[in-house]
Parts: C-alpha cells; structure tokens; sequence
C-alpha cells in the first residue's frame, strides 16, 4: 500500500462528544487526580498537575452543562432508584436527543414508567431503545412496535421480556426457532 493511501485511512474523523463520552473522560481525569493526590512528587509539581487537572474537569463539567443544564444533579436524580415515575418523567420532557448517557439511565431506571419507555422507544440510541425492550414497564403497544423495527433485532429482547403479551411472544419464538434452524 502506498504511504499516502495509509495517511488517508488515519485522517481525522469529526468524534461525536456526546454526554457519554465526556462524562467518561471526566471520571477518568477524577481517577488521575487522585492518583497524583497521592503520589509522592515534589509539592509544586503536585499542586500544578492538580490545578491543571481540576481545569479540565471543570471544562468537561461545563461541557455537560452545555448538553444538558444541571446534568450531574438530574443523571443522580435518574440513577436514584427511589426518584418517582413523575420525576422521571420530568427529566425526559427536557431531554435533549443529544444526551444519550441520561437517556440511558432513564431507560434503566426500575421505575420507569410505560409512558417514558414509549418515548425512549424511538430514541436515536440503540442502547436506549434496547433499554426499553427488555424493560418490564414497557407497555403491550411499544413491544409490538419494537418487535416489528425492520432495522436492528429488537424482537429478540421483547421476545424475552415478561411484559410481552403471550400472542406476541409465541410468534417471536417461533422466528427465533426459524432463525436458528430449530423450527
């Protein structure tokens, strides 16, 4: 392969920085600052990482607050088992479609109501709307919609999931019999 063809294949691509990446970035940079709290370095070389690292996990704070205002108390507020279905449902009125990590804490949330799943079922995040055909609140009519998604295998997790109505589930089994040969 030529060179110029192999710098062709590591040019730059745009990255999508959504909440989920930059709430992992930012962890990652808390796990490093505390590693250098606890190393034993020089005083200033100690103080100036730490500054420098405080920076940036300040910007990455910034910039999930940009994604999405009061971020970090809303994704607590979706990761707390004991938030109410009305609160959940609250979060995803204001949920930005770019905000995949949130919607995937509300997708996971145990008290997800059956309305707030039937949003999420149309979520641009795979992940999300995988959430949501396993969930057990999920209602009758967004499983038959899941099931019947031409462009990823969602009937497979509503076939599995218990809150699938029994007409539902025989006929997904059937496909996964046929699909696996086994009919």
């Amino acid at each position: 392969m030529p060179v110029s063809d192999v710098r062709k294949k590591f040019v730059a691509r745009k990255v999508y920085r959504g909440s989920q990446v930059i709430f992992g970035e930012r962890q990652h940079l808390r796990e490093v600052l505390r590693s250098v709290q606890a190393a034993k370095l020089p005083r200033p070389r100690k103080e100036k990482e730490s500054r420098q690292l405080q920076e940036l996990i300040r910007t990455r704070t910034e910039e999930l607050n940009r994604i999405n205002p009061a971020w970090d108390r809303k994704y607590c507020q979706a990761l707390n088992p004991q938030t109410t279905p009305q609160t959940l449902l609250k979060l995803a009125a204001t949920l930005p479609a770019s905000d995949f990590l949130l919607a995937r804490a509300l997708s996971e949330h145990p008290g997800a109501p059956a309305e707030l799943l039937a949003k999420l079922g149309s979520h641009p995040y795979a992940a999300v709307r995988e959430n949501v055909a396993r969930h057990p609140n999920t209602s009758a009519e967004t499983l038959r919609r899941l099931a019947e998604a031409p462009d990823e295998p969602l009937w497979f997790l509503v076939a599995c999931n218990p809150s699938t109505p029994p007409d539902l589930r025989d006929r997904l089994r059937a496909r996964m019999h046929s699909a696996a040969g086994t009919a």
